[in-house]
């Protein structure tokens, strides 16, 4: 068959017609030719084909990585915007107290359900000494009881050993705010003083430690008994405690 094409090739051009051997010699390569041209076509359809996954497999990869990437980084910018929120709720805050105040960070809780505390990252030789106010823009926080060189602890006002001097914002009824570990409650206001439940409640500033007029919480229920001296009055913190990440401890002294 290869000598007949090749036979063929060499007459093409010297003949103005085809022959009858050359025409017999078409006929019969005629179809291993289309043969021949299927089989090549899927081959190199189907090697084109596999090419072709292979590069989209490999692009899809880097894509994939590409992805994984900006979402990390979307992440992280995210998280420094909500860092600056807050921040700037704290700085503004900072601006309109009289005290001087330092900011803080949380970087332990008390994992155990007796105590109310947390760790900063402040200690004596930043100026924080026991006693200090801790506070954020939505509220007080509580107090510094402990504090070493770099780190301090602060009792939340939460805690069942938490005692506040405080009054009803609206008609300044006076009374102690103590800890009930999630919520705060009342104590010694009396029974025929008008309290309501959505009034709020600020420290007095007569305690020694909180100054006046800093958001404790806001009254939830009031309970008056039939007989007896004292009204109970239920008070959910202002300040969402499992959410701490920044502080203020506002100074004293100028310290």
């Amino acid at each position: 068959m290869l000598t007949a094409l090749l036979f063929y090739s060499a007459h093409l051009r010297q003949q103005e017609k085809t022959t009858l051997f050359e025409r017999t010699v078409l006929q019969v390569t005629a179809p291993f030719q289309m043969v021949v041209d299927a089989v090549w076509d899927t081959v190199s359809g189907g090697w084109n084909r596999y090419l072709w996954l292979m590069e989209t497999e490999r692009r899809n990869e880097q894509l994939l990585k590409e992805n994984r990437r900006l979402h990390g980084e979307l992440a992280s910018l995210q998280e420094v915007r909500l860092a600056n929120e807050r921040l700037r709720r704290l700085l503004d805050f900072r601006d309109q107290t009289a005290l001087p105040a330092m900011p803080a960070q949380v970087i332990a809780e008390d994992a155990t359900s007796w105590f109310r505390t947390v760790v900063i990252n402040k200690g004596h030789q930043a100026g924080v000494h026991d006693g200090m106010p801790v506070v954020v823009a939505e509220g007080a926080v509580g107090r510094v009881i402990r504090s070493s060189a770099h780190e301090s602890r602060v009792l939340l006002v939460t805690d069942a050993s938490s005692a506040i001097a405080s009054l009803v914002q609206r008609n300044r009824t006076r009374g102690v705010c103590r800890g009930r570990g999630d919520s705060l409650t009342m104590d010694f206001a009396l029974r025929q003083e008008d309290i309501e439940v959505g009034d709020q409640i600020v420290t007095s500033g007569t305690g020694g430690v909180f100054p006046k007029g800093l958001v404790l919480g806001t009254v939830t229920r009031v309970t008056r008994e039939e007989y007896g001296l004292f009204q109970t009055v239920d008070v959910a913190p202002s300040v969402d405690f499992s959410r701490l990440e920044e502080v203020l401890v506002l100074l004293k002294d100028g310290r």
